[in-house]
């Protein structure tokens, strides 16, 4: 029993955006047994580029229903059902999101047709819905409107159903995961429903109760799935199979999992868990003081006796932003790494650096400006607060930095914080700082929003 399902919505983001249409198909795995089609009034207005694509306006949902005022008949249709959906993740995180902010934990298991696409039709060029449903001579009335997507996934969900059949006989595998049967035989099943699709930390045990991996996901249930059905590589194969036991910790936080995840590889040294992977930040800026009390930059690569500054995807990205430091806060491009020599600097020559290379300007005096300079990386020096999602909709989550360096992280619940900062001094279990967390801590914020920081 399926509910195939198509939205839109007024941007991309489940977290920032509103659901402004929702469509629902009812089918049992032969022929549509129901439909359900609504514009939903998102409370706020739709941008004119999304109005462009779904010539939906905000005329048109001014009298339409609150998400609150369907939510009830969502629940009732998708029930007892596989939720189906083109990109389901994109639809799935919006409608679970809206159920959220309503304080109901909205859980169904989820089909995507792209994915089903890819595996049961390869060898197209593009699996958006348009142009996989062109390809396969489906047509589309509507587009971009939620029951005529909607309609058109359900005729490519048919094709679909037939396709499995043909390959796996007469009784569809699409739901059943066809390597289930070979997993370890002491591994519960139905514990694995009840996994929820949240941030955090698991653990895989081996039959005989020790701890072969840890991982860290934002969500839980489908990375684990992932795990489970994982043929990709003879390692993964292995793992796999070895799996008897498994156990996880809600994080709420992503930042929160990756801190748990590092340190507990480290402690625990899992037998599958590699080297953490270091692949996209490999480029750090550095400082050091010198003989002589100046304050010196460099950028190289990172490595594990050191904790950078910042990190950086690339050589050329660590090297412009020194250089940009240079420029603007007039530092001595020898003592930034940016020009070997044994005298004075190229800048001195033409007036620019003021002679910090060769001794004509005072360490104190140079080092103002050098300490400004760092103070543009985030941890420079600095005591903060990361704060982030809690557990729960009445808990955050907070990490802690001292003087640039991590010092732990904890839970509080947000009345605490008529206290002040004390309910976030001791809510924080103190832990040590190395390499790996100072990366992870600065690749997390330069490319993910957190709640709030607060300096302290």
């Amino acid at each position: 029993m399926y509910a195939i399902v198509d939205i839109e919505t007024t941007g991309g983001s489940a977290k920032l955006e509103k659901i402004t249409e929702v469509a629902v198909f009812l089918h049992d795995g032969e022929d549509i047994t129901g439909e359900y089609s609504t514009l939903i009034n998102p409370e706020r207005k739709i941008p004119y580029y999304i109005t462009n694509i779904t010539g939906i306006t905000n005329e048109m949902v001014e009298n339409a229903p609150k998400f609150f005022e369907v939510a009830r008949t969502i629940v009732e249709l998708t029930e007892g059902r596989t939720f189906v959906a083109h990109n389901a993740r994109f639809d799935y995180s919006f409608i679970r999101q809206e159920f959220k902010s309503l304080g109901y934990n909205f859980n169904r298991n989820i089909l995507d047709t792209v994915a089903l696409s890819r595996k049961l039709f390869p060898g197209h060029r593009s699996y958006s819905l348009g142009n996989i449903c062109r390809d396969l001579n489906i047509e589309i009335h509507d587009r971009h409107r939620a029951a005529g997507d909607a309609l058109a996934t359900v005729r490519l969900f048919e094709l679909l159903l037939g396709r499995d059949r043909e390959i796996n006989g007469s009784r569809s595998n699409l739901i059943r995961n066809t390597r289930i049967s070979k997993l370890h035989p002491l591994l519960d099943l139905s514990t694995i429903e009840n996994i929820p699709e949240e941030p955090g930390i698991y653990y895989f045990y081996n039959e005989s109760g020790d701890l072969i991996y840890i991982g860290k996901s934002r969500d839980l249930k489908q990375r684990i799935y992932t795990h489970l059905s994982n043929n990709t590589s003879g390692r993964a194969m292995e793992m796999r199979d070895m799996i008897a036991g498994i156990d996880y910790e809600i994080t709420g936080s992503e930042l929160v999992a990756l801190l748990r995840e590092s340190s507990e590889i480290k402690t625990c040294k899992p037998l599958f868990n590699r080297a953490q992977r270091r692949a996209l930040f490999q480029w750090g800026i550095y400082s050091f003081t010198d003989e002589k009390g100046y304050i010196n930059f460099t950028y190289k690569h990172i490595d594990d006796d050191e904790i950078p500054l910042s990190v950086f995807s690339s050589r050329e990205k660590a090297r412009s932003k020194l250089s940009s430091l240079v420029e603007y806060y007039q530092l001595c491009q020898k003592l930034s790494g940016m020009y070997e020599t044994d005298g004075a600097c190229f800048h001195h020559h033409v007036g620019l650096c003021r002679g910090a290379c060769c001794g004509k300007e005072a360490p104190e005096k140079y080092n103002e400006r050098a300490r400004q300079a760092a103070g543009e990386f985030v941890f420079a020096q600095r005591n903060f607060f990361i704060i982030d999602n809690g557990r729960n909709e009445e808990e955050r989550c907070a990490v802690k930095i001292v003087n640039g360096k991590y010092a732990g992280y904890g839970y509080f619940n947000i009345s605490d914080m008529g206290f002040g900062l004390s309910a976030l001094h001791d809510c924080i279990v103190p832990s040590p700082d190395n390499r790996d967390i100072q990366v992870i801590l600065k690749q997390y914020l330069r490319s993910n929003k957190v709640e709030k920081i607060i300096d302290f």
